[in-house]
């Protein structure tokens, strides 16, 4: 399978900012047993402004443009250390993909964008994207990283998205306030009923939320990508999402028979 991993900010780093070691230390291993099981694997991490802002020791995340950039130039070097450290344990190479969201909307930047991930997956290469946010600006940013691992997994054919997030799945409301709310384990078309279940929620480290990956849902559905939300906090999840065992909320991709 050729798989696509998204993880969060809330899943990488505690509230402090600081890098959650021991829960990155088992995403490495789980998406390392992943491609020596011959699955080609492909990472999609935020991190790199919380990173920053824990590097920088800054109070709380920043809400001006050149403190965000700041933060992401210097999270980006943490970031992709530690993967690059981890990775090697395992005998595994990674490489750095930067995007932004004219890389993506250019015909020509996109098809040097695929062209540059066949031939890094041929490889052998675990390639790890994120937004450029040190560039980026409110013409070119494509927002959140969960739309970007969604353009990323339907540009490349992928089997599955995965998308690891602080909560198991899609819920019929809030888990956290209503006690009666039970977890929606597969959704076959995007209705506005599912639609209107994201609305109000975001994550308090990154930029994205439900919303954001039901957007992301849209698009790998319509691609006829498989999309599943799962807890980061247990990434052997990843296992159960790659066999089909279920977990967390599964979107059907629509296919072509």
């Amino acid at each position: 399978m050729r798989i696509v991993v998204k993880v969060g900010t809330s899943t990488l780093a505690y509230p402090t900012c600081r890098l959650n070691i021991r829960r990155v230390e088992s995403l490495c291993r789980v998406l390392s047993d992943l491609k020596n099981a011959g699955n080609e694997v492909i990472l999609v991490s935020s991190g790199a402004i919380g990173m920053g802002v824990g590097k920088l020791l800054l109070k709380e995340r920043p809400s001006d443009i050149p403190t965000k950039q700041a933060a992401a130039a210097v999270g980006q070097c943490e970031l992709m250390y530690k993967y690059d450290e981890l990775f090697s344990h395992y005998n595994h190479t990674v490489g750095q993909i930067l995007l932004t969201g004219s890389d993506i909307d250019h015909e020509d930047r996109r098809e040097n964008f695929v062209n540059t991930m066949s031939r890094l997956l041929e490889l052998g290469v675990i390639p790890i994207i994120n937004e450029n946010d040190t560039v980026t600006t409110d013409e070119i940013k494509v927002g959140d990283n969960d739309t970007l691992a969604a353009i990323v997994a339907t540009n490349i054919g992928a089997d599955l998205l995965v998308l690891l997030s602080d909560i198991d799945g899609l819920y019929t409301g809030d888990p956290h306030t209503d006690k009666s709310a039970r977890l929606i384990p597969v959704v076959d078309a995007m209705t506005e009923e599912i639609i209107a279940l994201g609305k109000g929620s975001m994550s308090g480290l990154g930029t994205g939320g439900m919303a954001t990956k039901l957007h992301a849902a849209d698009m790998c559905m319509r691609a006829g990508v498989d999309m599943i939300i799962a807890n980061g906090e247990e990434p052997e999840n990843l296992y159960k999402a790659a066999e089909g065992t279920p977990v967390g909320t599964k979107f059907v991709g629509k296919r072509n028979d």
